[in-house]
């Protein structure tokens, strides 16, 4: 099971991905490979649900949106940033940006008050955003506490959704408070009330593996307020299923229509079925087909929402060798540490040497489970031949971690007092994208 709120283990990805169906994330279904940040290159970002429909927005050059969140009750550090550099990246695409600040998911499960989660995610997690770039147009900030929309959409979705689901999601027992079952329908409004605001639209969340919970209970509970299912058949056959028993002639009528816009001409309807069968589409057309229903449904009045789409990263690895988290400020380098304070944590961290340096130039160094090199890797050294020349070097036994650390620490130095520059610049921001409503 994962736990959203307390996950630690950062070790075997594949395991996870077969047992809950994550898909792999191929890069190459994105443009530009050569502009593409090394999260995405190097599959850091390794899996996905859903991001077919993103990637055909990107394509056509269409609208789309991101969806973000965080949980004030820690100050930000390197591993949050990994969010911000894949929003950074697909906001050149044009898409709009919704970020959430979950301050009534941090009351309910960290005991935060509300007064102090607005302190910490404006000064140590806004501030960052807009130091990092994503201050463009279509940004949106807002937090849970004061967004309608979310708040009612929570309490809608729970309707479609009983404790027991909860449970098999979540492990919640008789001890869990109330606030804190209802943080995953919080999350769910947030994921979906993009679609409330702009109508049916892709949506995708980037997300560490620990967040597929609220992912696998998002898109279900998307699916659960549709009228059609569009699906493949045991036949083979592309099939759209209408899931209502009033009008199903009329539903099937309307899906007709607005599938023949989208080019689709040869149909067959079996109304005693519920069922309209696509002739000739094939699984790769389910896409364009659910976007179409989904638009058919809006303008009838409903919600039409679009499953979200979600990507998922390889957690970067603590100075303690463990997952990087705020509540260990042990494992983290924060976003506010002073720089002189950041590479002396660097100098001081767990990496993937052997015992001596003789061993180590004889058996070489293992950067696949050094933290020192991660910070490399994910976050400053941004020229691949240098990386992969720093990899090259560790395995060869021909680098030592002293020598690693030293160029680790100075890199971290002028990332943070760039950072910290810009936080200067963009101070002027704040007000500009952070909603009160």
């Amino acid at each position: 099971m994962l736990d959203p709120w307390s996950y630690s283990e950062t070790g075997d990805y594949s395991h996870l991905m077969d047992e809950f169906g994550i898909e792999v994330f191929d890069p190459d279904i994105l443009p530009h490979s050569e502009t593409q940040p090394r999260l995405f290159r190097e599959r850091i970002v390794f899996g996905q649900r859903g991001f077919e429909h993103i990637s055909r927005r990107i394509a056509r050059s269409e609208p789309f949106a991101i969806m973000s969140g965080l949980m004030p009750s820690g100050r930000m550090h390197l591993g949050h940033k990994m969010v911000i550099d894949q929003i950074l990246y697909l906001q050149g695409f044009g898409a709009r940006v919704f970020v959430g600040i979950a301050d009534l998911e941090s009351y309910a499960t960290r005991n935060m008050p509300l007064d102090k989660a607005r302190e910490i995610a404006i000064g140590s997690y806004v501030r960052n955003y807009l130091a990092l770039g994503i201050g463009k147009e279509g940004l949106e900030i807002y937090f849970q506490s004061r967004r309608k929309e979310v708040k009612d959409l929570a309490l809608l979705l729970g309707k479609k959704v009983n404790l027991s689901t909860m449970r098999a999601i979540y492990g919640f027992n008789d001890q869990t408070n109330m606030g804190h079952m209802n943080a995953p329908l919080l999350q769910a409004g947030d994921i979906l009330h993009p679609q409330i605001k702009l109508g049916p639209i892709p949506v995708v969340v980037p997300v560490g593996v620990d967040q597929d919970p609220h992912m696998r209970l998002c898109r279900d509970l998307a699916s659960s307020f549709r009228t059609y299912n569009g699906t493949e058949t045991s036949d083979g056959r592309i099939g759209v299923f209408v899931k209502v028993d009033e009008d199903v002639s009329g539903h099937l009528e309307r899906a007709k229509v607005s599938l023949e816009a989208e080019g689709f001409l040869d149909f067959k309807m079996i109304p005693s079925y519920k069922a309209l069968y696509v002739m000739g589409a094939s699984r790769s057309d389910l896409v364009t087909i659910d976007e179409a229903l989904a638009r058919v449904e809006a303008e009838k009045g409903g919600y039409g929402f679009l499953p979200p789409a979600s990507t998922y990263h390889r957690f970067i690895k603590g100075l303690t060798g463990e997952k990087m988290s705020s509540s260990k400020p042990e494992t983290a380098i924060f976003l506010d540490d002073l720089p002189d304070d950041a590479a002396s944590k660097l100098m001081k961290a767990i990496t993937g040497g052997r015992e001596t340096a003789e061993q180590q130039r004889k058996e070489g160094g293992r950067p696949d489970i050094c933290s020192v090199f991660d910070t490399m890797m994910f976050h400053t050294v941004k020229e691949e031949k240098e990386i992969q020349r720093i990899r090259s070097e560790c395995l060869s036994g021909e680098r030592l971690c002293g020598q690693c650390k030293r160029e680790a620490a100075e890199h971290m130095r002028e990332l943070l007092t760039d950072l910290k520059s810009r936080r200067d610049e963009t101070e002027h921001l704040l007000n500009l994208y952070i909603s009160e409503e």
